[in-house]
């Protein structure tokens, strides 16, 4: 297969014969990265080499892609020899890391030095050093000694960059770090894992022995994401990295309109990158009439003609549901508020922001968009549609930049030297940008009471670690800060989100099994917490498009059971559709297409 001429994919099998040892699989979220990486890790095993499979991202869906429960600890696949599986699960190893560091005291110090110890270790630095320390023994620690390849399946890009940056990071701050003591307690119990941070450094820029797979949709969004972290990852030292471009569709006939758009999007996205696809090498995987779920499945993967369902079991008319217009017209009559986005990656949280942003808008209200997705494609959703309301996203680099500004700014003039070089020091602190970012979502949730906010959420594990860390934040802002005050917006945050009448959740989700399934996780993750979802919205539905593509209307017929599984059994009927979208969501007439389903209004 011949794409642009100059660029000339390999078939994905060729990625089983790249002679690494550790294979890294990234990218924006929905584009397959939990599928090519489980595909591949079986395939290995299938050879007969034993072979590890790691989740690092948050909300892991691996569990459900391989039929199985993870842990922490490398389990063995059932009915495949030599593949084991494991999930990096942020919360239980921050559980394991404690009761490491605080177990050796127990029956030596009494039990008021025991609690002010757990109390040290229970913060969000500790959940996020935890997590890195379980990575990082996977590079060339005891961890990875009876592998002959170690898979990484990882989160949505904007996390994996800070997972891969902060071997740098923590690195630097050990090696700089004066004090003896930083967010995490003593440094001395820190100290052996310098060593392994370093190797983990060496192994990821190792071409020898990693390679990084950025997987990417014939997708503007995703193709511009994949080229945005090839800069990073290169700025990182990182160079080692090829491009994965996954669900390829080939039509069985142009003559259809569906088949035809959609092969038109493909070309019009490779065509947009094109100089970045030609600086790399390029992998492609064909679109698959089904999810790519169990190990059947799987085993699917690198054939070349995969079945096509014939029959669907049963039918549903998608158009009784109400879509984003309504939905708009009723949050409208609220007057203010936020409005939150959530899911998986990739379901469409961000386009589904600027959609309903800018609807709220022509409906005359005030409107104020943001994101806290470290990836941040807000804008490239709006493509300049920024008129109608204000826009910003937080910035973690700027956020941390004004938070240790303030933090310093408010110490006693007569603070001695050392004391104010010891503050300094420890603000330098990878968490501390944790730490303003936090600050920074509980700022924009406010200026709900002044208008709407509609704030595109990070994908779901990064956006459920930054709510269920608000005590543990504020007692590091009180620790950095040297006082334990806080500002409003951080007193008022859980108490707004819980409000009904001020924050509305929306669920969004694609209709596959991952993100159905996600969705109702974070929705009863979020009700133990106290906050209700709004609505859910099932984005971009092929069930209710009239094509004759053999393949996409197969496509179509397995979104049927996840349809109506998000209508029976989880929405309460507060459930909105979007079809499959003929033209990029971006800009005026691509958003209005999500709320009107009329390129043209």
């Amino acid at each position: 297969m011949n794409i642009l001429g100059a660029i000339d994919p390999k078939p994905v099998p060729a990625l089983l014969k790249i002679p690494v040892r550790y294979y890294f699989f990234t990218g924006k979220g929905g584009v397959g990265k939990t599928s090519l990486a489980s595909a591949t890790a079986l395939a290995f095993a299938s050879m007969g080499k034993p072979t590890l499979l790691v989740s690092t991202d948050p909300a892991s869906n691996l569990d459900e892609v391989l039929g199985l429960e993870l842990g922490r600890e490398p389990r063995a696949v059932p009915g495949i020899d030599n593949l084991f599986a494991l999930n990096i699960e942020p919360d239980s190893a921050a559980a394991a890391y404690r009761e490491r560091m605080v177990g050796p005291m127990r029956g030596i110090l009494p039990e008021a030095a025991l609690r002010e110890m757990e109390e040290q270790f229970s913060g969000a630095c500790t959940m996020e050093i935890a997590a890195f320390d379980e990575f990082t023994g996977f590079l060339g620690g005891d961890s990875a000694a009876a592998f002959d390849h170690i898979i990484f399946d990882t989160a949505p890009t904007g996390h994996t960059l800070r997972l891969m940056a902060l071997s740098q990071a923590w690195t630097s701050f050990l090696n700089n770090n004066t004090s003896g003591s930083s967010c995490l307690g003593p440094l001395a119990g820190l100290e052996k894992q310098r060593e392994l941070y370093a190797q983990a450094v060496g192994t990821l820029k190792d071409a020898d022995r990693t390679r990084v797979i950025l997987v990417a949709r014939a997708q503007k969004a995703a193709l511009k994401e994949a080229r945005r972290t090839w800069a990073e990852l290169h700025d990182l030292g990182i160079g080692n990295q090829s491009l994965a471009i996954n669900g390829w569709f080939v039509p069985s006939e142009l003559e259809d309109p569906v088949a035809r758009r959609w092969s038109e999007r493909q070309a019009t996205a490779l065509e947009s990158e094109a100089d970045f696809l030609r600086s790399l090498t390029v992998y492609v995987a064909p679109l698959l009439p089904y999810n790519l779920v169990g190990l059947e499945a799987l085993k699917s993967f690198f054939e070349s003609s995969p079945t096509v369902m014939e029959k669907p079991e049963t039918s549903i008319d998608l158009h009784f549901l109400d879509g984003l217009g309504v939905l708009a017209d009723r949050i409208v009559t609220k007057g203010k508020g936020v409005v939150l986005t959530m899911g998986k990656g990739g379901v469409g949280k961000t386009t589904v922001a600027a959609a309903l942003g800018l609807a709220l808008a022509e409906r005359g209200a005030k409107v104020h968009l943001s994101t806290t997705d470290p990836a941040a494609h807000l804008v490239d959703a709006l493509g300049g549609a920024t008129g109608f309301f204000s826009v910003d996203r937080i910035d973690p680099k700027a956020e941390t930049k004004a938070y240790v500004e303030e933090v310093m700014s408010q110490q006693p003039s007569d603070l001695d030297p050392e004391s104010r070089a010891l503050l300094e020091e420890d603000l330098r602190s990878p968490c501390t940008e944790e730490i303003a970012v936090f600050r920074a979502f509980a700022r924009t949730v406010a200026r709900g009471e002044d208008g709407f906010v509609v704030l595109d959420t990070a994908p779901t594990g990064h956006t459920l670690l930054l709510l269920d860390a608000s005590e543990a934040y504020h007692r590091e802002l009180g620790r950095q800060s040297r006082t334990t005050k806080h500002s409003e917006a951080i007193e008022k945050l859980l108490p707004r989100l819980r409000d009904p009448d001020f924050s509305r959740v929306i669920l969004v989700t694609l209709p596959e099994a991952t993100p159905v399934h996600e969705a109702a996780a974070l929705q009863a993750d979020l009700r133990r917490a106290g906050i209700e979802p709004y609505a859910w919205v099932i984005n971009q539905s092929l069930a209710g498009v009239a094509t004759r593509d053999p393949l996409l209307a197969s496509r179509g017929r397995t979104e049927i059971p996840y349809i109506r599984e998000v209508l029976e059994k989880h929405s309460g009927g507060a459930a909105y559709g979007i079809d499959w979208c003929p033209v990029d969501p971006v800009g005026i007439n691509g958003l209005n297409y999500l709320v009107k389903g009329d390129v043209d209004s």
